[in-house]
This record gives structure tokens, C-alpha cells and sequence, in this order.
């Protein structure tokens, strides 16, 4: 690869919507920048939003030895499975996965972000909150003091996630939902966009509503 990068280059794995949004906010990054994307098996393309398509999932092996550091930009709508295994792929194969903060964002000095998440433009993550690695904290979310989000989660736009709440690992928080003040959310679960939790979700499925109940599915 004879591209010469003035910031560290990224990797992104996994083209579409959400790597658009992604692409955004690396652009305003003082410290990386885009150096190709890679596609899933079956990919025609040469580029995508200028950027080139330097390979798919099978090529990641040689692409990390050239470029070390990866962003999984496969968005997540309700299931975290191929975010999971990319995650896990990555780090296999050695790579990293840097905590990726827009510049108009605010994380707290005394928050907490682990590897691989990222933090979307307007999100504001408060002192004493925790994000476990390979989250979304999507734009305009609010992760209040205390919060302890769990791995793999997304805090879909305009999510309100409220002082010492738990949300448990692979959870999908929609857009607009609101979780009151120390709820605790089970892991795997999906907060519909919109929806109240005012008590905890002690088990595993669909909630919405206001307040939120779990959708029964026949």
C-alpha cells in the first residue's frame, strides 16, 4: 500500500449507512483518518464515498498487518451478531480498535469509554459513566453520571440512558427512548424508539411503549 498518511490511518470494516455517519466524524478527527474500507464477500465496488474498497472480510488477515488500526462501521439495528464477530475477528488477527470521540462530542474526564466505540456527533457521555467496548453512542445520545453501558450496545439518536442505569451487553436503545433514573436493562433486549423504561428489565426481549412492556410475539 503506497498511500503516505499524515494522521493514523483507519481501517473501516463494513460499508453503508452508519459508515457514512462514521466517515463524518473521523473527517473532523484531529488524530486519524480513512484509509479504505472493507466489504463484506461479494462486494462490486471500488470506492465508496471517495474512499477506496481496499478488500473483504478475507482479506482482513493481510489488510491488519499494513493497517493495524480498525473501526467496525457495520451499523447495528436491534441484533449485535455481525458486530460481535468482527469484533472478535479484529482482534484475532491483532488489530486495534481505538476509542473514536467526534470532536463535537462531549465525554466527561471522569467517564469511561472502552475499545472500539464510538462516539457520535452531540452524544454527551457524563462523569462516572462507562461504555464497554464496541459500542455506538449515536448522535445526540445522553449517557448520564454513573451509567454503566454494557459490550456491544448501540444508544440509538436522541437516547436518554439516566444516572446509574445498567444496561447489560448487546442491548439495542432506540431513538428518543428514555430510561428513568437507575433502571437496569437485560442483556440482548431492545428498547422500541420512543419508549419510557420506568422499571427494570429483568428479562430478555422487545420493550415498548411508554412505560415500556415487552411485545409478546405469537
Amino acid at each position: 500500500m503506497s498511500q503516505t498518511f499524515t494522521k493514523t490511518p483507519l481501517l473501516l470494516i463494513g460499508g453503508g449507512g452508519h459508515c457514512a455517519s462514521v466517515i463524518d466524524v473521523i473527517e473532523s478527527s484531529r488524530s486519524y483518518e480513512v484509509a479504505g474500507i472493507v466489504e463484506a464477500p461479494g462486494n462490486t465496488q471500488n470506492e465508496f464515498m471517495g474512499y477506496p474498497i481496499l478488500g473483504t472480510d478475507e482479506d482482513l488477515e493481510s489488510l491488519i498487518t499494513q493497517i493495524p488500526n480498525c473501526v467496525i462501521t457495520v451499523g447495528q439495528l436491534k441484533c449485535s451478531t455481525t458486530r460481535k464477530k468482527l469484533f472478535k475477528k479484529v482482534k484475532g488477527l491483532g488489530g486495534q480498535l481505538p476509542v473514536i470521540i467526534s470532536t463535537r462530542a462531549r465525554v466527561a474526564s471522569h467517564a469511561k469509554i472502552a475499545d472500539g466505540t464510538i462516539v457520535m456527533h452531540y452524544a454527551l457521555v457524563n462523569n462516572l459513566a462507562q461504555v464497554s467496548e464496541n459500542c455506538i453512542v449515536n448522535s445526540y445520545a445522553l449517557i448520564e453520571h454513573g451509567a454503566n453501558i454494557g459490550s456491544h450496545c448501540h444508544i440509538a439518536t436522541r437516547a436518554t440512558v439516566n444516572g446509574d442505569c445498567q444496561i447489560g451487553g448487546s442491548c439495542f436503545i432506540g431513538s428518543n427512548a428514555t430510561l428513568i433514573q437507575g433502571v437496569s436493562v437485560a442483556a440482548e433486549s431492545v428498547i422500541g424508539a420512543g419508549s419510557l423504561v420506568t422499571k427494570s428489565i429483568l428479562e430478555k426481549g422487545t420493550y415498548i411503549g411508554s412505560p415500556a412492556k415487552k411485545r409478546i410475539v405469537e
